[in-house]
């Protein structure tokens, strides 16, 4: 599939021709790079109005093509809007995944906290779209699922932890949900406050979640008045 893109190609002379009688080239755009472009151009999108506020005939008109076009490539808002989401939680649990290298587990956490902020700071315009709602359903679910696959991740490295240190490593789960939650929710309030810096904002996360998990009571109490 080949689309066209009109683009003025007037000579010096034809310039001196009133601007009804120029006569313009058509580029050709093959159906790969229309679609990346559709694909950009949605996302932009979509990260500055949401879902809901962005139009086909807006994503056609920053393409320089009809509203048919988008629906051939996408079947419609909702199917761009699907492989834009895909594409970027692939992206943040690919990032994350490399990023736990073979390490002490202190540096591991660091390791995860850099992945997630580097992802924020690299690819902005995909995280604002992940933790918005979202009103279609993705082959790879939602920024919830997501975090519990990061959180997966993470789960191993503490359950061997646990287990070193006598603890019930059957808890590690329910530790790497609270630790990547974590980060993930002090991830949605930097990507607009952007201060501190990134590095600080790693090493206070990793502050808070490595001498919690060094203080670990093996039995944890309760403190109040509430017991169930």
């Amino acid at each position: 599939m080949i689309d066209d893109v009109a683009t003025d190609s007037s000579t010096s002379s034809e310039k001196n021709r009133p601007s009804s009688t120029r006569r313009t080239r058509r580029v050709r755009m093959t159906g790969k790079e229309r679609r990346e472009q559709l694909l950009d151009i949605g996302r932009t999108l979509f990260a500055d109005k949401g879902f809901e506020g962005t139009s086909v005939e807006e994503i056609a008109s920053r393409a320089g093509v009809s509203k048919p076009v988008v629906y051939e490539h996408f079947g419609g808002k909702e199917g761009l809007y699907a492989v834009v989401v895909d594409r970027e939680m692939r992206q943040l649990l690919d990032m994350v995944t490399s990023a736990l290298t073979a390490g002490h587990p202190r540096e591991l956490l660091e390791q995860a906290a850099f992945a997630l902020l580097d992802y924020i700071e690299t690819y902005t315009d995909g995280f604002r779209i992940l933790v918005r709602d979202s009103p279609v359903a993705q082959s790879t679910g939602t920024f919830a699922s997501l975090i519990s696959d990061i959180a997966t991740q993470v789960e191993d490295i503490l359950g061997l932890e646990f287990k070193a240190r006598g603890f019930d490593p059957k808890l590690a789960p329910l530790y790497a949900q609270a630790l990547v939650g974590m980060v993930a929710l002090t991830g949605q309030w930097w990507v607009n406050a952007r201060k501190p810096k990134k590095s600080e904002v790693a090493a206070h996360l990793v502050n808070l979640a490595w001498h919690g998990l060094e203080n670990l009571e093996s039995k944890p109490r309760l403190v109040g008045h509430r017991k169930s």
